[in-house]
């Protein structure tokens, strides 16, 4: 009886044993830093928030942090977390351009890169890219625009139209709007779209910092010089928080919302701009599903750590002018205001009552 106690007692503390080491395992899988560019935009807080729920499910350590739109800044956190070890660097640059020393350091110490949605360029030591397919961004943009002309001014010709970019330093910029100029530059070159002011290209049109105020600074100087006496139709515009820069400068001129009201686009589906297409003021955003875009990234990191190959679908698009970076494209979507509750509220990415 004794020696049957005993042999219980030790297989159940072994048991113990091995499930507490299976824990520990589990819990021990390493270090994953996650470097995004600023908490001014809700969809950075959205990514960064669920790339820890992620990696934790998988049973990684993260350090999460926010470098304020601040190079210097993100450069030291970076170097921070290879410090600490970590074995997966998920980076959302605020300057694609500027890492190549830091990364270097990173895959000395055998940490993996993965570039999070904004490409970073001229460096050899990227190992993968997770991101939507920006150009079908500008693409979706710009279809929404003429759609939205058509709707309410189209019986006018030609439809007077002002272009904005995004951050020059930001290599998703480039591609936002050649989407959006693969439907709209037929157009102008015909004659149905006129670009009052001139201004095209990304070396007039960009908006450093993808800040609203400096969009609504710009829009306010269009609308001084150019439209005195003609009315602005639609606002090409790859975000929505330079949307709503601009919606201030029209609402400041006396555009009133309604069914004259300029078609003006956006991008990332955020509350504030969503409950101004709501209101009639924003026409459409584009919706990426950053929990999606997380989870995915989550899983490319732990199919690297684990000696796999990441699930890739582009390796020709993405030239960071050092290599072709192996690349995963998640599809965005268009969203008017008849799509809000089936795309966003119903999906749970925004919750009913924060749109009130």
């Amino acid at each position: 009886m004794l020696n049957r106690r005993h042999f219980l007692a030790t297989s159940v503390a072994a048991a113990v044993g091995m499930a507490s080491a299976s824990l520990a395992m589990a819990a021990g899988k390493g270090l994953i830093g996650i470097s995004m560019p600023t908490k001014s935009s809700t969809r950075w807080i959205s990514d960064g928030e669920s790339m820890v729920k992620e990696f934790q499910k998988l049973g990684y350590d993260t350090d999460l942090q926010y470098a304020e739109d601040d190079i210097p800044n993100q450069l030291a956190q970076i170097e921070n977390m290879v410090t600490k070890g970590a074995k997966v660097l998920i980076i959302a640059a605020i300057d694609g351009t500027t890492l190549s020393d830091i990364l270097k350091k990173a895959h000395a110490a055998g940490a993996k890169v993965i570039a999070y949605d904004r490409l970073i360029k001229k460096s050899g030591d990227v190992d993968y890219y997770s991101t939507f397919d920006n150009f079908k961004v500008g693409v979706l943009q710009a279809n929404s625009l003429v759609a939205g002309l058509k709707e309410r001014f189209g019986s006018v010709k030609p439809w007077n139209v002002e272009l904005f970019g995004g951050s020059p330093d930001d290599n998703n910029a480039f591609f936002f709007y050649d989407g959006a100029m693969s439907v709209l530059k037929p157009m102008i070159d015909a004659g149905a779209i006129k670009i009052g002011s001139g201004q095209m290209g990304m070396d007039k049109v960009g908006t450093l910092r993808w800040d609203g105020a400096v969009a609504q600074a710009r829009m306010d100087n269009l609308l001084s010089s150019t439209y005195t006496k003609d009315k602005v139709h639609g606002v090409l515009s790859p975000y929505d928080g330079l949307s709503r820069g601009i919606i201030s400068s029209l609402k400041g001129v006396g555009y009133t919302p309604g069914k004259d009201f300029p078609i003006v686009t956006g991008q990332d589906a955020e509350v504030p701009s969503v409950k101004a297409m709501l209101a009639g003021e924003q026409y459409s955003t584009v919706f990426k599903d950053t929990r999606v875009l997380a989870s995915v990234t989550a899983k490319m990191a732990d199919a690297a750590l684990q000696g796999k190959e990441p699930e890739i679908n582009d390796t020709k698009t993405y030239n960071n002018e050092v290599k072709v970076v192996p690349s995963n494209l998640l599809v965005p979507v268009a969203v008017g205001k008849d799509d809000i509750q089936k795309v966003l509220v119903d999906s749970g990415y925004i919750a009913a009552d924060k749109l009130k």
